[in-house]
Parts: structure tokens; C-alpha cells; sequence
């Protein structure tokens, strides 16, 4: 490819658009985190074991917002009761053009199964106070960019939640 007069020659990574939800019961003060294993994250450090984000890619004629509320079902066994769309951000622009865009949901956790079997993975649900995620950040024990971002958004933004989703399901 010739850019700004250059041509370039790189190895890319097609991946397409991505959503990341993080799933948050106001009421309990609590987020819903899933554990599954990754063999490229084993392969890359032997701990392939990752709390992440629900997360999936957006289907061909999907909106990201309809993935997300898919993703949700498939991943956490239950669908948002509030879905607020944050920001869209590349992950490794030099590398590949996966661009995920990032939504909070409002979900009631007591809802939520312990474990899920979502299009053959093997997925454990992880219930976690608010709190505890972001020092979660302060002791640098998140290892996944996706859940990283977004509880940086979280740690930024928690004084405002009830007021997004509000805003965002007016009554």
C-alpha cells in the first residue's frame, strides 16, 4: 500500500470490530467478570487463565449494541436491563484493525449463573465488588487490556453510573 506518498508492506491481523461489555449491578456494587482460559496468553506467559470482560466479535449486519446484549446472554446467562455505549478505541493499531467499542450494562447479578457453556467455552462468572476491581488495578493484578480500560473507565467515571443509566432509560 502507498500512504502519504510511501509504500508500506506490514503483516496485519484482520479482526474486525470487537464490543467489550462490562456488566455492573448498581444496587449490589458489584461487576460481572468471566474466567476463561486463553492458550495465546499461555503460550505467551504460561498464566492463560484470564478474568476478562464479556466480549465477542459483531456478526456480519449485527450493531455492536446488538452483540453486546447477545454477548451478554451467551456469556453472563442474562441480557442487560440498561446498555450505555462508552467509546471506541483501536487495540494495537500497528498490528491489527480490531476496533472494540465499549459498553457498560446494568445487570441484576443475583440473576446470574455461576458458570456458563457459551458456544463450547468453558466459562466461570466471577462476581466482584466494585472496590475490589479497581484495586485491582493500584496491585497490577489485571492482565487483560479490555478489562483493563474499562475499569480505568470505572475507576473515572463511578460517581456518574447511576446518572448514564438513568439518562439512559428514561422512565
Amino acid at each position: 500500500i502507498t500512504l502519504r506518498g510511501a509504500a508500506q508492506t506490514r503483516d496485519v491481523v484482520l479482526a474486525g470490530k470487537v464490543v467489550a461489555v462490562l456488566p455492573i449491578d448498581p444496587a449490589r456494587d458489584e461487576i460481572v467478570l468471566i474466567r476463561q482460559f486463553r492458550l495465546p496468553a499461555h503460550l505467551a506467559n504460561g498464566r492463560g487463565d484470564l478474568i476478562e470482560t464479556v466480549a465477542g466479535r459483531v456478526e456480519p449486519g449485527e450493531q455492536p449494541a446488538e452483540t453486546a446484549r447477545r454477548e451478554c446472554a451467551e456469556e453472563i446467562g442474562v441480557k442487560p436491563d440498561g446498555l450505555i455505549e462508552l467509546f471506541t478505541y483501536l487495540t494495537t493499531p500497528g498490528l491489527t484493525d480490531e476496533e472494540v467499542t465499549v459498553f457498560l450494562a446494568a445487570v441484576d447479578a443475583s440473576r446470574i449463573p455461576e458458570r456458563t457453556d457459551a458456544a463450547g467455552e468453558q466459562i466461570d462468572i466471577v462476581r466482584v465488588p466494585v472496590d475490589a476491581a479497581i484495586d485491582a488495578l493500584t496491585l497490577g493484578t489485571v492482565r487483560n487490556g479490555l478489562l483493563l480500560i474499562a475499569l480505568q473507565w470505572l475507576a473515572l467515571n463511578r460517581g456518574r453510573i447511576a446518572e448514564l443509566l438513568r439518562a439512559s432509560n428514561p422512565a
